[in-house]
């Protein structure tokens, strides 16, 4: 299996990191593609042996699968350029696209160039990919169960990966992809209250960091735990958890947090 990346961005850099973490493609067989050196050259100081180029169509042209990893704004001409051949697999990581508008896009070329015989997937992983804790979601286009199986186990080094029906991607992807930026916004409030009430930045970024791993770790080891179920544990009665729970309450911290998510829809 040999896999290109077109775009280091962020995202794109955080997935070639992930996979290249993995045991299922080794680094030789991932090749990335941007047009600034600086990234690629990032890239290839912290992977061994990852193959990286300037050229969209090169990293392409033998690739079994095509993680497209580009701006929105850009996606028409980057699909256009490439060469595109039957049994090939496109997997688009472009915010707000969906699978349909892309294959549109390629049926566009007309009677002279028809459109390939690919298959499509859309996939939204958070920028944890790079350390292989994302939470991956991932919808399909005319994709067999065998070839769903494949881009989920090609995409577990990322971290935790999950299918859905691509009507229901928005929503999952305020929750999965939008949340980090929510949960780091709970964590940079969370460091600022210690730094005034009298803790060094680093012992106050540790402290917080970690009690919303343990939070989420908790979930994690048993779905049948509910959040509301941990609260009250740590509630005791005239104690000073309930007082903060109150705090963000009268503050509305729920409201705002439901606002915050169905606003990124």
């Amino acid at each position: 299996m040999k896999i290109a990346i077109i775009g280091a961005g962020n995202m794109g850099s955080a997935i070639a990191r992930g996979l290249a973490q993995g045991d299922l493609v080794p680094p030789e067989n991932i090749t990335v593609s941007n047009p600034s050196e600086a990234k690629l050259q990032a890239l290839q100081r912290d992977i061994p042996g990852l193959r990286t180029t300037a050229s969209n169509v090169k990293a392409a042209g033998d690739a079994d699968l095509v993680i497209l990893c580009v701006k929105p704004w850009v996606v028409d001409d980057v699909l256009l350029e490439l060469p595109w051949r039957d049994g090939q697999i496109l997997a688009s990581v472009v915010a707000g696209r969906s699978i349909s508008s892309l294959a549109a896009i390629l049926s566009a070329k007309g009677p002279l160039a028809p459109m390939p015989n690919l298959t499509f997937f859309r996939i939204v992983p958070n920028t944890a990919a790079a350390i292989g804790q994302s939470m991956t979601l991932v919808s399909s286009l005319a994709a067999n169960p065998k070839q769903q199986q494949l881009v989920l186990r090609l995409l577990s080094p990322l971290g935790p990966t999950m299918l859905l029906p691509e009507e229901q991607l928005a929503a999952a992807t305020a929750l999965a992809s939008c949340g980090t930026a929510y949960a780091m916004a709970y964590i940079r409030a969370a460091v600022q209250a210690g730094v005034e009430l009298g803790l060094k930045p680093q012992e106050a970024r540790r402290m917080a960091a970690q009690c919303v791993a343990g939070a989420a770790a908790l979930l994690l080891d048993d779905p049948s735990r509910l959040p509301s179920a941990e609260i009250e544990k740590v509630c005791t009665p005239g104690g000073y958890t309930i007082r903060g729970i109150n705090e963000l309450e009268h503050g509305g911290f729920t409201s705002a947090i439901i606002k915050a998510i169905k606003a990124s829809v």
